[in-house]
């Protein structure tokens, strides 16, 4: 017999209060030499629904090779200074302020060309557990030397498909 009592409310809403508001400079830090990842909204949070990441590049850094991903798309918001954003056949300088839609199995690359700073917020959707992959990435980047086989593992794992793996490896 069917109990009404214990039937749930299709036709209200419940209501939650949780909110997280990361502030500048609050988040988990990954620092690699002088290029930093914040962790601010994980997969965790948002149940694998996004990821936010701030990142910041020091003048002259390959943030990475031209890569592509099958399952989610990543959109860059330049902060501050200019990021180059390298895809398959052409280089986009993105000035502060731009925001840069890439979808999935779109090749892509990005680095600072610059003599000044760069930091830009990058969005992930869905979130693929993406922390995994910059946590990854810094003990590989912190190895002398880095192993290309690790580092192609770290990227086959995390949905980044690199277009040569000859010239993968971030500088």
């Amino acid at each position: 017999m069917y109990n009404i009592m214990n039937t749930p409310n299709y036709y209200t809403d419940v209501l939650k209060n949780e909110v997280i508001v990361f502030n500048p400079g609050e988040g988990e830090i990954l620092a690699v030499a002088d290029n930093k990842i914040t962790l601010k909204v994980t997969s965790e949070i948002s149940n694998n629904q996004m990821g936010v990441y701030e990142i910041l590049l020091q003048p002259g850094t390959v943030g990475a090779q031209l890569h592509y991903h099958r399952y989610m798309d990543e959109t860059f918001i330049v902060n501050k200074g200019t990021l180059t954003i390298q895809l398959s056949d052409k280089m986009i300088d993105a000035v502060e302020g731009s925001v840069v839609y890439i979808p999935r199995f779109t090749p892509h690359g990005f680095r600072n060309t610059t003599d000044l700073d760069v930091t830009a917020t990058l969005i992930f959707n869905p979130g693929q557990s993406r922390e995994g992959f910059f946590l990854g990435l810094k003990e590989i980047l912190t190895e002398q030397p880095i192993d290309p086989h690790k580092f192609l593992k770290l990227y086959d794992k995390y949905d980044s498909i690199p277009v040569n793996t000859e010239n993968i490896l971030p500088g």
